[in-house]
Formats: structure tokens, C-alpha cells, sequence
């Protein structure tokens, strides 16, 4: 489970203790966004994220803490934004609804972006057959130079100017789509 704020962390906690199995709940350092925390300990149900924003085109795929940068650049772009909350098991039906009503898809996570969320995401993609544009945003196979958490995600275009600049520039080498016509329609156009 990849929480987006603090009262999520709570949540997957009491989800990852009230479940029969193993479970693993993973964060990064520093604070949360300072998001209001619910007394009540509400668990999740496993394996399902969540729409937090729907737009057009364009769908963001956030795990964990980059959901607050993803819908500050989807509100820029007019993207749709999910929450998908949970690594494994991955929201598959979420996914598979997102790519099939999608130009592009893009998954951001503050995490390996070789062996992550992300690549679960390709994966599952391949698997089904379903041919969509990704673009995978997380931390690269390289040395981050230390600093603070802000400037290490935008290093690593985590932040919402990173994703931004990632998804205009896929979008500037993508063909546009041209309308299909039939007889009855060209006729009326």
C-alpha cells in the first residue's frame, strides 16, 4: 500500500492489521501534506484505488504522496487522476477502464521506476493486450543528490511541474486523432 497523506497512512495501517496475511504499508521520509486525520480507523478495501479527478485525454496514475502534485498538473491540463492507493494486488479493472478511455496514461510514484508500480501497470497492460501510450515517472536508476524532499521530486520530475512537462512533451510526438467518417455522417457534416 502506498498512502497519499496522513489519514490514508492511517487507514492502511488499520487496513494492514485487520487483514489475514501479510501486509506492508511504505511511506517516504518527512512529513505528510497536513491533510485533516479522521479519528475513525476505516479500512480500505484491498486492490482498489480511487477517481479523485476526471478529465480528458490524459489519465495520472499516483501512488503514494505525488497524488497532491499530479492533481495540481492534471487541474492544468484537464487530466484525470487516480488514486490507486494499492501496489499489489494492482487495480486492474481501474486500470483497464482508464487505458481503454485514454490517449495516454502516466504513472507517477515516488519510488524505483524499474520494478515499480509503474512497470506493474505495463505489465498488466501487456498481459491484456491493450495498446496505450505510457509514460513511467518515479525515481531513476541513478544517485540523488541529497537535499530536500521538494528538490529531490522535482529532480526527478516528481513534482507538478515535472509531470506537466512530461506529459505535454509525449503528447507534442503523439499523432493527433482524426475523426473516422461513415456515409451517414460525412453526408451531414
Amino acid at each position: 500500500m502506498m498512502p497519499s497523506d496522513e489519514n490514508q497512512t492511517r487507514q492502511m495501517l488499520s487496513t494492514g492489521f485487520l487483514h489475514n496475511g501479510p501486509a506492508s504499508v511504505r511511506y517516504p521520509r518527512g512529513t505528510g501534506p497536513g491533510s485533516l486525520v479522521n479519528i475513525n480507523l476505516t479500512p480500505l478495501t484491498i486492490g482498489k484505488g480511487e477517481i479523485r479527478r476526471k478529465g480528458q485525454r490524459v489519465a495520472i496514475l499516483a501512488f503514494g504522496t505525488v497524488l497532491a502534485s499530479a492533481l495540481e498538473a492534471a487541474h492544468h491540463l484537464d487530466a484525470t487522476v487516480a488514486d490507486m492507493r494499492f501496489v499489489k494486488p494492482i487495480d486492474e479493472k481501474l486500470i483497464q477502464d482508464l487505458a481503454i478511455t485514454h490517449e495516454l496514461l502516466i504513472t507517477v510514484e515516488e519510488a524505483s521506476i524499474m520494478g515499480g508500480a509503474g512497470s506493474a501497470v505495463n505489465e498488466f497492460l501487456l498481459s491484456k493486450g491493450i495498446n496505450v501510450p505510457v509514460i513511467n515517472q518515479g525515481i531513476p536508476d541513478r544517485y540523488i543528490e541529497a537535499a530536500s524532499h521538494a528538490d529531490q521530486l522535482a529532480e526527478c520530475g516528481l513534482n507538478a511541474e515535472g509531470i506537466q512537462i512530461a506529459i505535454k512533451r509525449r503528447l507534442d510526438r503523439m499523432p493527433t486523432k482524426k475523426l473516422h467518417f461513415t456515409k451517414t455522417n460525412a453526408s451531414k457534416a
